[in-house]
């Protein structure tokens, strides 16, 4: 068995984990979705409107950083959304 065998193994493991939690999909689209829109009021309110480049700087980077989660969260609801059910 290859390495990627143990690593969708370990995957289907870890949603289905956080599925038992009860972390349905529509929770991680609903992250995903607020994660974006968390993301745009993060630029627009930390970066770019202050008078230190700087700190406006490092607001823009942590509005990019907090968008950034979007696709994490949408891969996961995916994955608990195409998970088989165990018999």
């Amino acid at each position: 068995m290859g390495l990627g065998v143990f690593c969708i193994k370990g995957m289907a493991k870890m949603l289905r984990k956080l599925k038992a939690l009860g972390f349905s999909a529509n929770l991680s689209y609903a992250l995903g979705f607020l994660s974006v829109i968390g993301s745009i009021v993060v630029w627009f309110t930390q970066g770019g409107t202050d008078i230190d480049p700087i700190a406006g700087a490092s607001g823009e980077r942590f509005g990019i950083f907090v968008g950034l989660w979007a696709p994490t969260f949408m891969a996961i609801g995916n994955g608990i959304d195409n998970l088989r059910d165990e018999k």
